[in-house]
């Protein structure tokens, strides 16, 4: 909780006196944002990790400190501004590490990010490519480490294709992004769930599907 309180500390004093064009500094928000995001993926706040006995307890007194985390990061990458661009694709990772936590409101509240990061790319240079590429090489350590499940394929389709369909500009592309994305997570969690199956017909169809 100490900490939470001072990382956002530092998110007020960014905000306040290292934003504005004369004084922004490109490492402090970097270091913000690698701060933040390795504050929420600690193994002491996965509450999903404990016994329903200690997670209630925790809930009780702290809440649910990644969303806390999570908003404010969120909020931080709005603030940005026409700043954001310098942040693509170095935070690419690091933010799709953040949305890969289980829990639902986290997931919900962070998986835009993803769009505008899109929009911001596309608005400056015609395409969002580097977005793209480095989304789907994260993706595949990520999954490979143990990371995601069923349920952030589905978020993570239904948020960015509603997305998409708000931006005319968006629309096509961003569906074909969206199924990519989709189709790769899917063939990476059948991977991952029979790389010790004895079944070896099944293991090699999923290699496969997936090469």
């Amino acid at each position: 909780r100490e900490f939470l309180r001072a990382i956002n500390q530092f998110a007020v004093t960014l905000t306040e006196m290292f934003l504005s064009n004369s004084n922004f500094e490109l490492q402090l928000w970097n270091n913000y944002f690698h701060l933040a995001v390795a504050f929420l993926t600690q193994d002491s706040l996965q509450l999903e990790n404990f016994s329903p006995a200690k997670r209630n307890r925790i809930l009780a007194k702290y809440g649910d400190m990644r969303a806390t985390i999570g908003a404010s990061i969120r909020d931080m990458w709005y603030n940005l501004g026409q700043r954001k661009i310098e942040f693509i694709p170095g935070m690419v990772g690091p933010i799709l590490e953040m949305t890969l936590v289980p829990e639902q409101e986290l997931r919900s509240s962070t998986i835009p990010i993803f769009f505008d990061m899109m929009l911001c790319e596309h608005r400056l240079t015609g395409s969002f490519s580097r977005f793209e590429d480095e989304i789907l090489r994260r993706l595949d350590s990520e999954v490979e480490g143990g990371r995601g499940d069923e349920q952030y394929m589905q978020l993570f389709r239904s948020i960015l294709l509603n997305c998409c369909q708000s931006h005319p500009e968006l629309a096509k592309p961003g569906e074909d992004f969206v199924e990519l994305v989709s189709g790769l997570l899917e063939r990476l969690l059948d991977y991952r769930a029979v790389m010790n199956d004895e079944n070896k017909t099944y293991s090699m169809s999923c290699t496969v599907n997936l090469l």
